[in-house]
């Protein structure tokens, strides 16, 4: 393991967890590439990191948010309290979204600077917020890129609201949208109720490198703001990649990110020189993240062994210079006759490749079970209940129990459960990609 940093920037470092005994002749090498971030020059409570942040919080304001009124009203609040949770110095505005995109506060595409004064204002500002037309979330990152694009923060994040479908645009428009944006800023998605489309909240997310949630009750929407906010005004440094370097007749099957959250970064990838790409992974704080990388190597005869690839952090360099290198780890592969060496599972790559066939069942069950398929649901949600009770994720298994009555976890043993309210059914889909750590021995 080796590190890199400048003075009072985060320090990362990268561990690779595998096993790096082959059989003769094979070909597949699976590690998981540990990356944390800690001890930067973390922002006071009064001010911005070093670099800045700018930060565009976009809220629904299509007629159904008015119904109940709970909604509009818990939205206001909850964004009244993400300004309040803006530390002095971070750009900022608010957006209400419809079927067209507005700019709430501060208005005539610019952003405002936090400080007392204009926290006031923006709160101001919002209490005229009010429902009415309908929904085209593409037109309201448009114009949060628009605005972020103007500003020379290092971190660029947007929130998201919204309590409804994208009904007022086509899909293609909204995946365009997101390709455009995507690299540009990241942002948290958050649906509020159960008439939203857990897809379209998600796919978002994922796109854009942040969040995505479910809040069921608006009473709950202030907490959730509020901690978005703070997660945001941690965050320190922007645009680091996953670079994977391999030799040549090495290829790369797949990245995924895997803790705190799966997610396929494969096809993300952009080329950064002979044999080597970079996988997009957003800003950081002090914070850690595994990702399962999975490479095919050419046969080799017992006794060889190989450099399989080379794992590095790094993040763009100033005008004209290279990309900054933050830390690098190294996946071997080594081919031997010992059947035990040679058929052993690493418990990092065996507990995480668990987690991703976890997330796979349950939006595979879920599926089936909306298309009446009740073998079919029940198979992949037994398997579900049996790997979350296996790995120790008390969160998803709780999930489950309110989709399925489990019967015997260990087995994987479940009934569907005749009625189940939208807001379980939702928050599952949502969640489902959480994932827990490996336990500690």
């Amino acid at each position: 393991m080796a590190n890199f940093a400048k003075p009072s920037a985060p320090r990362f470092s990268v561990e690779v967890y595998q096993n790096e005994y082959l059989p003769e002749g094979g070909r597949d090498v699976h590690s998981i590439v540990t990356v944390t971030s800690s001890g930067g020059a973390t922002a006071t409570r009064t001010s911005v990191a070093p670099g800045g942040a700018a930060v565009v919080i976009m809220v629904d304001c299509s007629g159904s948010m008015e119904y109940p009124p709970e909604k509009m009203r818990g939205a206001r609040e909850a964004t009244a309290a993400a300004v309040d949770t803006l530390r002095d110095g971070t750009a900022f505005a608010v957006i209400a979204g419809t079927h067209v995109a507005k700019e709430v506060y501060p208005g005539q595409g610019r952003l405002a600077v936090a400080d007392p004064a204009t926290r006031a204002q923006a709160k101001q500002a919002l209490r005229a917020l009010t429902s009415g037309g309908g929904t085209a979330i593409g037109t309201w990152l448009r114009l949060a890129d628009g605005l972020l694009r103007r500003s020379t923060a290092a971190i660029r994040h947007g929130i998201l609201l919204t309590d409804g479908r994208n009904e007022h645009e086509e899909p293609a428009v909204l995946r365009a949208t997101l390709d455009a944006c995507a690299g540009r800023f990241t942002c948290d998605a958050r649906g509020v109720g159960t008439d939203w489309e857990v897809k379209e909240v998600t796919g978002i997310a994922n796109a854009l490198l942040g969040t995505a949630d479910i809040v069921a009750d608006p009473a709950h929407l202030t907490e959730d703001f509020t901690h978005m906010m703070e997660n945001v005004m941690g965050k320190e440094v922007a645009d680091v990649s996953l670079r994977l370097w391999t030799p040549v007749g090495v290829e790369i099957q797949y990245v995924k990110q895997v803790a705190p959250t799966v997610q396929d970064l494969t096809g993300r990838r952009t080329e950064a020189g002979p044999r080597a790409g970079d996988y997009p992974t957003g800003s950081w704080g002090d914070e850690s993240r595994e990702y399962h990388v999975c490479v095919r190597v050419p046969g080799a005869a017992v006794g060889q062994e190989m450099l399989a690839a080379r794992a590095s952090l790094v993040m763009p360099g100033a005008a004209g210079e290279a990309p900054a290198v933050l830390a690098q780890g190294l996946v071997r592969a080594v081919w031997t006759d010992d059947l035990s060496a040679s058929t052993s599972i690493n418990p990092q790559v065996a507990h995480y490749t668990g987690q991703a066939e976890l997330a796979q069942a349950i939006q595979l069950g879920l599926e089936a079970r909306k298309l009446g398929d009740v073998d079919g649901a029940t198979a992949k949600l037994g398997r579900a209940v049996q790997l979350a009770s296996a790995s120790g994720n008390a969160d998803t298994a709780k999930l489950l129990a309110k989709v399925v009555d489990v019967v015997d976890a260990a087995a994987g043993t479940v009934r569907l459960k005749a009625k189940v309210a939208d807001a379980d059914e939702m928050t599952l889909e949502t969640r489902s990609t959480q994932t827990v750590r490996v336990r500690k021995a």
